[in-house]
């Protein structure tokens, strides 16, 4: 009965030990991984990472989840594969950020997306249904700022407006384009 115990154990840490490497190695294979971080190994990772961050009032001020995240101490950088960000606001209604790549700079002072970004502001009392998607997106999250030199384009109910580059309070939902800037009329989209 023992050796019975036993077996049934090692069966179970062998088979949880075996999909969690696969699980690894599925979670890397799209993970790019600049030159300057191949030098250096990671300090830690973890999966199917869930984090809420609290403000000074003890209320949700950035929700992060990620299915895979890595952090190298030497530079205090935390990369994050296919992230889903929330950023809340004084607003009861917070900003969406997902993305293929994020690279959080020491803690989550500044959080920068990579490939195929989106930004999305459901409507609230001051502002409409925002949706904006870009290439790279960097957000200072205790500012409530967000800022791209990438090309963008921004969806309102009945407005699509492009532009290159673009420089977002998030707190009270004003954004400025900066060059480029061409809307169209596109009722219904």
């Amino acid at each position: 009965m023992i050796k019975a115990n036993s077996l049934l154990i090692s069966l179970f840490v062998l088979i949880a030990a075996g999909l969690t490497s696969w699980s690894m190695l599925l979670s890397h294979h799209n993970y790019k991984v600049s030159s300057d971080l191949l030098s250096t190994p990671p300090d830690a990772y973890m999966d199917g990472v869930v984090a809420t961050i609290l403000n000074d009032q003890g209320k949700p001020a950035l929700k992060i989840k990620t299915p895979h995240m890595v952090h190298y101490a030497e530079t205090n950088m935390t990369r994050l594969l296919k992230p889903n960000v929330i950023i809340f606001r004084e607003s009861p209604k917070p900003w969406y950020v997902t993305s293929d790549y994020a690279e959080l700079s020491h803690g989550i002072e500044q959080i920068i997306f990579q490939n195929h970004v989106v930004i999305h502001h459901p409507s609230d009392i001051a502002n409409p249904m925002t949706t904006m998607t870009t290439a790279s997106l960097t957000v200072f999250p205790s500012k409530q700022i967000a800022q791209t030199e990438s090309a963008i384009t921004i969806k309102q109910p009945d407005i699509v407006v492009n532009a290159v580059g673009m420089f977002a309070n998030l707190q009270d939902g004003t954004i400025k384009l900066l060059s480029e800037a061409r809307g169209e009329y596109a009722p219904n989209s």
